[in-house]
């Protein structure tokens, strides 16, 4: 995995591009979420190929707002088959979105203009259409989650 190790605007080379995941510390971890919700969605895997397909059905725990878990700590007790995003199992979950930082990492690529932590504006992930802001409704609303699949999610 190459890394690309251009500075940023103040000369400075940010961890992203200095550091493998497992090496990031907590708070550098946790910056790299782009606040997208991309992956509170609900998604169907197709068993014969292993595929997924991506719907437009929120976590009952997504702030459709803020993009954020209203219990980020509490998610895996309280949410059956949340998974709580690792350096080790970052690259065998096949359904993280294509725009996630954490993938864009593992894969040795950079972080998109839009990124917060390369805009210095938590909003500029809303304002370039990629977080789900204004696109989804909560599980709690739908019954036949089959009726939303989507094609932009991923």
């Amino acid at each position: 995995m190459t890394k690309k190790r251009a500075a940023s605007r103040d000369g400075e080379t940010p961890f992203w591009r200095q550091k493998t995941l497992a090496q990031m510390t907590d708070a550098e971890w946790e910056s790299l979420c782009d606040g997208c919700g991309k992956c509170c969605l609900n998604k169907i895997e197709v068993i014969t190929t292993g595929k997924f397909l991506y719907t437009s059905v929120a976590c009952r725990l997504l702030d459709q707002q803020a993009c954020r878990c209203t219990d980020y700590a509490n998610r895996t007790k309280r949410v059956k088959g949340c998974v709580a995003l690792t350096p080790r199992n970052v690259g065998r979950l096949k359904w993280m979105p294509s725009t996630c930082a954490y993938r864009l990492i593992h894969e040795g690529k950079d972080l998109p203009e839009w990124h917060p932590l390369v805009s210095g504006d938590p909003e500029s992930v809303h304002e370039a259409g990629i977080s789900v802001r204004g696109k989804v409704v909560s599980e709690t609303e739908v019954d036949e989650i089959a009726d939303f699949i989507v094609k932009w999610a991923k």
